[in-house]
């Protein structure tokens, strides 16, 4: 190790061990005692002095990154950012650091984000994995990424999401969150007002605020974010309009016209996250934001929903001067996609894999949506019509108490509070249905039922 610090993790604690390691290492930074410059651990190496997997140090660096305490220097590892004692401590809605990414063995887990993976085409999987890594590395990697699957990207989203754009105008990301998170660093200065959903996205949140921005949390109503309440001075907004997270309304095209007009208006830029766009079970899926104003809006895609978090490669769309500041920029941070699951993207894109996998998923989420509908019947529902989680409403003390007794019977669960940033004005649970074995969907979703109806006699009482 290149520090010694006294860091450690409780595993009865309440806390998550990662975020118990990111409290500490961002005290020894704001304090001093891990000094600007220095480099950390490698993950591993601090995973094994610490008896814990390599995953929570991971989680915890990724967070510190996304706060701006942590930079990467290609090829040599992870660093303390310069200046950062003197930085005073983020708004604490960027603190919040997000929930373990994985369920402890035995335990069905309803919580919102993952997509199922069982349904892989694996021959086509791996036939695209092993004609990738024939591709022979690159000494200098464009910026861009890989220019045949920015152009098969750009047939994809113009034939899948209404997205019309020129190989000029995409950008290939390592995700959603990387494109904010390179977007943000090219348009905003510190002490820029950027704009937040209310409940929304947390990872956004911190994104933002790491990059110096004050973070505007933005109400919505069951159709989206309330276009009337958003002020005139945001450099920017970001906005999930296609499948509004967590409370899953659909912006109205009124709205939407109305939200560009604003922007207009005001000079501010739109970062649309088309996390759910695939999915949408009543009628098809909407056209993409990007579309109606392709100069105003900055579009980000991933295969985290569609495919996996472990391929790790997403999309940025802009016109075309946007994007060719957000790859120079990008050159500064040494920041990159990796190539081999950037070529494995194409062929799969190329060969059509990639349409049927999408086509099968849609019938598989229509199917565990549908028994996780019946098994809550009777309870009131919220962005049950796209995307890969539900809500049901209830008041905060019978949703916390049903998060705790669920916990105790094996089902993993979140309240809306876990989304909010400010107190929060939506209460109940967040349900996803993507993750867990099609076996455990209804069984864990009748649970879920059982323990909010006796929540609500208890409460009501």
């Amino acid at each position: 190790m290149s520090i010694d610090l006294p860091l450690t993790v409780d595993r009865g604690a309440a806390e998550p061990m990662h975020a118990q390691l990111v409290a500490q290492l961002r005290a020894a930074m704001r304090e001093g005692r891990l000094a600007a410059g220095e480099r950390l651990p490698a993950s591993r190496a601090l995973a094994g002095v610490l008896g814990v997997s390599r995953t929570v140090v991971t989680e915890a660096y990724e967070q510190l990154y996304a706060e701006g305490w942590l930079e990467g220097r290609h090829g040599s590892g992870t660093y303390v950012t310069d200046g950062v004692a003197e930085v005073s401590a983020p708004q604490p809605v960027a603190l919040k650091v997000a929930r373990p990414a994985a369920a402890p063995s035995g335990m069905v887990d309803l919580r919102p984000g993952l997509p199922w993976v069982g349904r892989l085409d694996t021959p086509a999987w791996r036939r695209a994995w092993r004609l990738a890594a024939t591709v022979p590395p690159q000494q200098r990697q464009d910026p861009h990424g890989l220019p045949g699957l920015r152009a098969a990207l750009a047939e994809h989203v113009r034939r899948g999401r209404g997205v019309a754009c020129p190989v000029d105008g995409l950008l290939i990301t390592r995700g959603a969150t990387n494109g904010l998170d390179l977007l943000a660093a090219t348009v905003l200065r510190p002490g820029d007002r950027a704009g937040v959903e209310e409940p929304g996205y947390r990872r956004a949140r911190a994104v933002l605020a790491g990059r110096g921005a004050e973070i505007v949390p933005c109400p919505v109503d069951e159709h989206g974010l309330i276009v009337d309440a958003l002020p005139d001075d945001l450099r920017l907004v970001y906005t999930t309009p296609s499948h509004q997270f967590p409370l899953g309304g659909v912006l109205p095209v009124p709205r939407r016209q109305a939200l560009l007009a604003w922007a207009r208006r005001t000079g501010a830029l739109i970062a649309e996250d088309d996390y759910d766009g695939e999915f949408r079970y009543d009628v098809a899926p909407l056209p993409a934001l990007y579309g109606l104003d392709p100069d105003v809006v900055v579009h980000l895609g991933t295969t985290t929903k569609i495919l996996t978090a472990d391929m790790g490669v997403g999309w940025l769309v802009a016109r075309p001067d946007l994007v060719a500041a957000v790859a120079a920029r990008r050159v500064e941070l040494s920041d990159r996609t990796a190539v081999v699951p950037q070529d494995a993207l194409r062929i799969l894109l190329e060969r059509g894999d990639l349409d049927r996998h999408l086509r099968r998923m849609r019938a598989e989420y229509a199917r565990r949506r549908a028994a996780v509908v019946r098994a809550l019947d009777g309870l009131p529902l919220r962005g049950d019509t796209a995307g890969l989680h539900l809500v049901v409403d209830a008041p905060p003390d019978v949703a916390d108490r049903v998060v705790r007794e669920a916990a105790e019977r094996g089902v993993l669960l979140e309240t809306l509070a876990h989304h909010h940033a400010a107190p929060p004005a939506f209460s109940g649970l967040v349900i996803g249905y993507g993750s867990a074995a099609f076996t455990d969907l209804a069984p864990a979703a009748a649970l879920t039922r059982e323990l909010t109806i006796s929540g609500r006699i208890r409460y009501d009482g």
